[in-house]
């Protein structure tokens, strides 16, 4: 999960240096304050499924040789998702054990009932003793939890039909505003699909899904041939074709729950003398049903790109 607090966790590493427990007699002793904090005061958490289980860390400035239950509630009047419906409180109270400086509050997200375009969220707050409780980190006897939908990545959610939006249209594709294209799974390469035909027929693009990061789905391409610049501009330039490669200052990404990817990319024509770089242009592709696409080829609503013309025969 995402996590958010740094105050209080600089404040820990040097307690750790020196904090080994409390109430023994036998070893050194951190001689200052002994509390219980939220580690995060915001937590973001990727829900997949309705079993997982997160953990809300919990964290004492100091061990003690006996364990230590605090009771934890949820703020109503800070928080809209709903008890019950959105999430399930596993435990309200943590308890650290003897010996331990970290306990967790349990959460459980209910996906069926969270809506891709929900903004949910909760806050809890550690109901500590007044002697117990820190004025100087007040903050972190809270802790917002943002739960977000998070559906599990298919490969084959991007595997058929698509339509592709494109400022790069507006520019150099005259009376283009929608292409349909196809894309199928790369044999080759995991997590990567084949943009067929992507803006002009017989040039394809490759595109590689990032997996590792539900909270940041990104979308990743190596620098390949886009077309050819006779194609685009109608002469030949530099060495003949245009390339593309993705910017590092600008992010692309992917939803497997709207079963869409929103991508930059910058052309350049390799060999051209001067300033060889034609743009850096966004792209929005949107998968589609079969029945949809065949409605369109059908219908020739907008450019179809050659692997796409199948789609009337469906």
């Amino acid at each position: 999960m995402r996590k958010i607090s740094y105050g209080l966790m600089t404040l820990l590493v040097g307690l750790a240096c020196t904090a080994i427990s409390c109430g023994d007699a036998e070893k050194p002793t951190y001689e200052g304050p002994n509390y219980i904090l939220f580690s995060d005061t915001l937590n973001v958490l990727g829900v997949q499924n309705n079993e997982e289980v997160f953990d809300i860390p919990v964290t004492a400035t100091q061990a003690c040789n006996h364990d230590r239950t605090v009771a934890v509630e949820v703020i109503e009047n800070k928080s809209n998702a709903i008890e019950g419906k959105h999430y399930t409180l596993e435990n309200n109270s943590v308890t650290i054990k003897a010996g331990e400086r970290v306990g967790n509050v349990r959460i459980r997200g209910i996906y069926d009932e969270i809506q891709r375009t929900d903004s949910l969220g909760l806050t809890l707050r550690l109901l500590t003793q007044d002697v117990d409780h820190w004025s100087m980190y007040e903050p972190n006897y809270e802790s917002k939890v943002i739960l977000q939908k998070c559906c599990p990545f298919d490969i084959n959610i991007f595997n058929g039909y698509a339509v592709l939006t494109s400022t790069y249209m507006q520019e150099f594709m005259q009376n283009v505003s929608n292409r349909l294209i196809k894309a199928v799974p790369d044999p080759e390469n995991e997590n990567t699909i084949i943009m067929k035909d992507y803006f002009y027929d017989g040039y394809d693009v490759k595109i590689r899904f990032t997996t590792n990061d539900i909270l940041n789905p990104l979308i990743e391409m190596d620098e390949q041939v886009f077309a050819p610049t006779a194609d685009a501009f109608g002469t030949t330039y530099g060495d003949g074709y245009i390339h593309l490669y993705q910017p590092n200052s600008m992010v692309s990404y992917y939803s497997t729950c709207e079963h869409f990817i929103f991508q930059y990319f910058t052309l350049y024509v390799p060999g051209m003398a001067g300033n060889n770089v034609v743009g850096t242009f966004a792209n929005a592709v949107e998968w589609v049903s079969n029945d949809e696409a065949k409605k369109i080829v059908l219908e020739g609503s907008m450019q179809i790109s050659e692997s796409a013309k199948d789609a009337k025969d469906l």
